[in-house]
């Protein structure tokens, strides 16, 4: 999720709620929303106890962890699977991850510091001084930190990013595969329903918009979408993504991407809808490795 005035932040996944839309501040996590009334936020500070430092990479954590932590691969594999898939340049800025030891004091921080932000079970934040990502431990853990530290390998690397390509990218990254597809089930068989039920993909209305709150589940949906659809299905795709962001690194004022595309095929909008129809809907979800199957969505 991200939020366009510095600080900026990506989110995404709400702390622990059944699931409505998530975002991008550069933004997620998870607050008791039950009838009962929640003391007053106890402020602890930032993760301290035990730090790791790998290249560009610092982790700073409540709970005791080593260099040799799965979380150190898996996190360098989405550094090197982006920078590769869109032909990053070296990060100009470390990613800094700060992992508290459980939901509570997690969220007692984020209200603390950042209080005008919604729940969300883990984020992104950029500043001028850090860029940073906020979870904490859980079953969930690896699943918003690919989702984040994407945000982060990203904002490393480029002087801006649109909100939709944000997402898009985020959302494509976050799911763990075994090939090189990295279909979306859930993402997939919503958007097939939409589609049976009248909606439409439009790139011009997703550019437009600029806010997290603006975004909604559906929006996330469609940015993952054509991301995918771009890198997978559309010829020369991936080189527009690529050469996009190659203005990216340049300008915080680039052209807009539908312009782009609209020059090698104006029925863009169109072959998304039947890719939506006909290939996510057929696509084989065995590939997919889920950290939770009760994802969290948020309006």
């Amino acid at each position: 999720m991200m939020r366009r005035s510095p600080p900026v932040g990506l989110t995404k996944t709400p702390l622990a709620l059944p699931r409505t839309p998530r975002g991008l501040v550069l933004i997620a996590l998870t607050l008791c929303l039950s009838a009962c009334v929640r003391p007053e936020p106890t402020f602890t500070g930032l993760p301290r106890s035990y730090q790791v430092v790998v290249d560009d990479l610092q982790i700073h954590s409540d709970r005791e962890f080593t260099q040799d932590d799965p979380l150190f691969a898996e996190l360098r594999q989405v550094r090197k699977e982006v920078q590769e898939l869109f032909e990053l340049p070296p990060p100009t800025r470390p990613i800094v991850v700060y992992l508290f030891d459980g939901e509570e004091r997690y969220a007692d921080y984020m209200q603390t510091r950042h209080p005008n932000l919604p729940p969300r079970r883990a984020f992104f934040i950029g500043s001028p001084t850090e860029l940073a990502v906020y979870a904490h431990w859980s079953p969930n853990m690896m699943e918003d930190l690919r989702h984040e530290y994407t945000h982060g390998v990203l904002h490393a690397s480029l002087r801006t990013v649109p909100l939709w390509l944000d997402e898009g990218i985020a959302e494509y990254f976050e799911t763990r595969t075994r090939d090189s597809r990295r279909i979306h089930d859930e993402h997939a068989k919503r958007l097939a329903l939409a589609l049976s039920q009248g909606w439409r993909p439009n790139l011009q209305r997703l550019e437009n918009l600029t806010q997290v709150n603006e975004m909604g589940s559906a929006d996330y949906q469609e940015a993952w979408a054509w991301v995918h659809y771009l890198i997978h299905d559309t010829p020369a795709g991936r080189e527009l993504l690529v050469d996009y962001c190659r203005a990216l690194r340049k300008s915080t004022d680039p052209p807009r991407f539908s312009d782009r595309v609209n020059e090698y095929f104006p029925d863009c909008d169109t072959r998304l809808a039947s890719y939506v129809a006909i290939s996510l809907r057929n696509a084989d979800p065995t590939g997919i490795q889920r950290v939770s199957d009760n994802r969290v969505e948020w309006d």
